[in-house]
């Protein structure tokens, strides 16, 4: 069977396992139920996520200019504690900023490698989590918008990691933590204006299992711009990467808008 269209992040379904899909504009792919069985991957041009237009990708799906114009890719996306909506002040623009930074947001702690610090927005819970790989995470506070969370995550930082080591987290090289106990730790640590937010009594732990067959000891990253076709059998899906039985593993969403034609 063959499937065509553009790479964009892949949904998913929570689960034990999580289910994953590759969604294009006329068709769609479970990939759990293509676990074990030989893919093709070959890129076949670029399209820009926000003008639509066949332009090279230069970030997050965007083409260049989309990038630097987008009130959908500002810096406050990246990094909260810039986020100025509560102030009434925009960005690039302000309602759709607004939109976003004016809603509830979730400070967590996530297990994906190490114990890591970040910001989600609370429609986004669990699928944070997902898309990062995190084994288990733990809400800290819920605050009203985006910048308490980024001054939040960035009192947080000099305590924990806010990156994902995604070598570690695709070998399943994990450094098992209680997470529980974590969060305790860091009510003191909390901003004053965040403290009346903190999860007190809620120790809600999540715990995601993963369609994964055999992890990799090494890998091998997968960039279609430097190898456009590829073909290897699927052995896990992991954050928002594909495992493959060589160890090479493709990373979907750093590949948003490229248009690509997969073989079964």
């Amino acid at each position: 069977m063959k499937y065509e269209g553009v790479l964009t992040k892949m949904p998913t379904e929570f689960g034990n396992p999580i289910q994953y899909y590759l969604v294009f504009e006329s068709s769609f792919l479970n990939l759990n139920q293509v676990l074990s069985k030989t893919i093709t991957i070959q890129l076949t041009g670029f399209q820009c996520l926000n003008c639509g237009k066949n332009k090279k990708i230069y970030r997050q799906g965007f083409c260049y200019d989309c990038f630097y114009s987008s009130p959908a890719v500002g810096d406050w996306i990246m990094k909260p504690e810039l986020s100025t909506a509560h102030l009434g002040i925009a960005d690039r623009d302000l309602d759709y900023e607004s939109k976003v930074q004016l809603q509830p947001h979730i400070v967590y702690l996530a297990l994906s490698s190490e114990v890591k610090v970040g910001v989600t927005r609370k429609t986004q819970m669990p699928t944070r989590w997902i898309d990062q790989g995190a084994e288990k995470a733990i809400a800290i506070v819920e605050v009203p918008n985006r910048y308490l969370a980024g001054i939040t995550e960035v009192a947080l930082k000099d305590h924990f990691s806010d990156k994902t080591n995604w070598r570690k987290m695709l070998t399943n090289d994990i450094v098992h933590t209680d997470l529980i106990q974590e969060k305790i730790k860091v009510q003191d640590l909390l901003p004053q204006e965040v403290q009346e937010y903190f999860y007190s009594e809620k120790n809600d732990l999540y715990e995601m299992h993963y369609p994964v067959l055999q992890y990799p000891k090494k890998i091998n990253s997968l960039s279609l711009e430097k190898t456009p076709t590829f073909t290897g059998t699927l052995l896990g899906i992991k954050g928002q990467y594909l495992i493959f039985e060589d160890g090479t593993v493709f990373n979907v969403r750093s590949s948003e808008g490229s248009v690509v034609s997969i073989d079964l």
